[in-house]
């Protein structure tokens, strides 16, 4: 899969994705104080005409959407019965089509269970991929985007993580929350328009950072992502997604049952953490490397970057009844790494419990 952003100076692109372009902690600084976008090849973009779509979608998925005023960002997902996390997607809509950012990887499936979910309403939702692309960063780094616009409106999605939205509900007692220092929009922009960003970008008249700087500002963020903290069995809860991505108040969709039980009466069986690793730089742990304490294996690592402020962190799932204070160590190709854990999702998440808010430990006191 070929890039528009190749031919810059220093990309390194693999599968479509330009990955850096050269420097990524320069890059992820650049990203933070928006002097500079992100090209996210991974995305999707899929569009949903009709005049049923809102309620369409408000009744098939875990977000209230049937009033979405145009322009409003929000976050959508897809349930199995159970409650397990199917799909999820970036919601904006611009009074005639509701535009759906997806992780690329996820993008076919849900537009395949859209599609078999039409019934007699009045919606069609197809891929909008070939014609649009998505442009990452910090809202005030757009200036030099051509954002689209084809209903006059702009389609851009301001991540609403990590405020909690109506009808959401947040399980991190940390106080700020270190999401808050991430300021994040997604632009979704014509081809013809990433080609326009490429160009300039080659004749050094836009700055450039690429996925691997995305995703350190990401996992520095404790933000959850479909293709990397979900697997078969996850719950919302265990990724503190209840906050931005579930509407606790809205009507019957599939999986809600099972949401309103483990937020109501129950505790999620797994709970999401934060990890700073000790040892080398250069030393960073796969998606699915086994997290142990002593011996024993209690979790997987989800995502993992070099942070420029931070240095190797991680997000990983663990059981629920992992301690809160174990010392933990993560399998890696070099061996055990230790890593020191925050807590983001506490063990008592659910049972609506008044879990205490705890102060935000400073970036080097925590190491």
């Amino acid at each position: 899969m070929s890039s528009p952003f190749a031919d810059v100076p220093g990309a390194v692109v693999e599968d479509g994705v330009l990955l850096h372009v050269g420097n990524p902690l320069v890059e992820q600084r650049a990203l933070a104080a928006a002097r500079a976008i992100a090209p996210l090849a991974d995305r999707r973009v899929l569009a949903v005409t009709g005049e049923d779509r809102l309620s369409w979608l408000d009744s098939l998925t875990s977000q209230a959407l049937k009033d979405l005023a145009p322009g409003v960002s929000a976050e959508l997902l897809v349930l199995d019965p159970k409650g397990h996390v199917e799909h999820e997607a970036s919601v904006v809509d611009d009074g005639e089509t509701t535009w759906l950012i997806a992780d690329a990887v996820d993008a076919a499936g849900l537009l395949h269970w859209l599609r078999k979910m039409r019934f007699r309403l009045r919606v069609d939702p197809r891929d909008a991929g070939e014609e649009y692309a998505v442009i990452g960063g910090a809202p005030d780094a757009f200036a030099p985007v051509h954002v689209a616009a084809p209903a006059g409106v702009a389609l851009v999605w301001h991540d609403p993580w990590p405020n909690v939205t109506v009808g959401g509900w947040a399980y991190s007692p940390v106080d700020p929350h270190p999401g808050a220092e991430r300021e994040w929009a997604e632009a979704i922009v014509a081809r013809d328009e990433e080609k326009r960003l490429a160009q300039a970008a080659a004749a050094g008249e836009i700055a450039l950072a690429g996925a691997v700087a995305a995703e350190a500002l990401r996992v520095a963020a404790w933000r959850p992502r479909r293709s990397r903290e979900v697997d078969e069995r996850t719950l919302p809860h265990e990724v503190d997604w209840i906050r931005t991505a579930v509407h606790l108040d809205k009507g019957c969709y599939r999986g809600q049952e099972t949401v309103a039980k483990v937020h109501n009466l129950g505790h999620p069986p797994r709970r999401l953490i934060a990890l700073h690793l000790d040892g080398s730089d250069s030393v960073l742990p796969e998606s699915g490397a086994v997290v142990r304490v002593g011996g024993d294996i209690v979790g997987t690592v989800t995502s993992s970057a070099l942070h420029y402020e931070e240095g190797p962190i991680a997000l990983a799932i663990v059981r629920r009844t992992t301690p809160v204070d174990a010392e933990l160590t993560i399998d890696t190709d070099a061996g055990p790494v230790a890593a020191a854990q925050q807590v983001i999702v506490p063990p008592e998440a659910g049972a609506t419990a008044s879990v205490p808010r705890i102060p935000r430990l400073s970036r080097r006191a925590r190491a």
